[in-house]
């Protein structure tokens, strides 16, 4: 049976940590800035972690076991 291919989109966007959780960037913080406060633009630039809820259909892109 041939390899899983990963996604190539879920590669450039979602990282592993050390203990098998997933890190991804959070979403509205590319354009349109001029409107959002300088509190929720902070915010917007850390990292968060995928919820568990939805950590199975992240590593099955990831093609990850």
């Amino acid at each position: 049976m041939p390899k899983m291919k990963t996604n190539s989109g879920a590669k450039k966007r979602f990282k592993l940590t050390g203990t098998g959780k997933i890190k991804r960037k959070h979403a509205f913080h590319s354009h349109i800035l001029t409107k959002k406060s300088n509190k929720r633009k902070r915010n917007l630039v850390q990292t968060a972690m995928v919820d568990e809820t939805n950590e199975g259909r992240v590593l099955a892109l990831l093609a990850v076991k």
